[in-house]
C-alpha cells in the first residue's frame, strides 16, 4: 500500500522561518552562544621588486585600536573592538549582531622588511601597509694578508 502525503504550508510560515532561528552553539566560545560569528580579517598581499603591499579589511575598527608588529619577515596585525555599553533605563537588548573582541593575523613574507621605511595608512576600514624589502647583505670575500 502506498501513501501519497502532501504537506500544506502557509506562505507566511516560510517567510518568517528564517527570522527567528535560535543560535546553535558549536563550542566556539561565548559569542557562539549569541549567534554572532567572530569576524575574519581578510588580507591581500602583493609583492613588487621593492617590497610588499598589504591590504587588510578591518571594518568598524578605529585606527588607535589596530597594532602592526614587524619582526624580520614576519608581519603581525591585531585589532580589538571594545563594546560600548549604552543601555537606557527600561530598555532590553533583544539581539546584537556586532562583534566585540580581538582579531589577529600573522604571516611570513619571502624577505625581511625594512622597518625604518615601512608605512601604514587606515582609511574606510582598510589598513594599507607599504613594506619595503630590506637590502640583502652582500657577502664579502676577505683577502688574506
Amino acid at each position: 500500500m502506498s501513501s501519497n502525503l502532501t504537506r500544506r504550508t502557509d506562505p507566511l510560515d516560510d517567510f518568517f522561518r528564517g527570522f527567528f532561528v535560535r543560535p546553535v552553539d558549536f563550542g566556539g566560545g561565548p559569542l557562539a552562544n549569541a549567534g554572532v560569528e567572530a569576524p575574519q580579517m581578510r588580507v591581500d598581499v602583493k609583492e613588487t621588486s621593492e617590497g610588499y603591499e598589504v591590504h587588510a579589511e578591518l571594518p568598524g575598527m578605529k585606527k588607535e585600536d589596530i597594532h602592526v608588529h614587524i619582526d624580520g619577515p614576519v608581519v603581525s596585525i591585531s585589532a580589538e573592538r571594545k563594546q560600548e555599553k549604552e543601555v537606557k533605563e527600561g530598555e532590553k537588548v533583544l539581539r546584537t549582531e556586532r562583534y566585540f573582541g580581538k582579531v589577529s593575523r600573522s604571516f611570513q613574507l619571502g624577505q625581511e622588511i625594512d622597518e625604518a621605511k615601512a608605512a601604514a595608512k587606515f582609511k574606510d576600514g582598510v589598513l594599507e601597509l607599504s613594506l619595503p624589502k630590506k637590502a640583502e647583505a652582500q657577502a664579502k670575500r676577505l683577502t688574506i694578508d
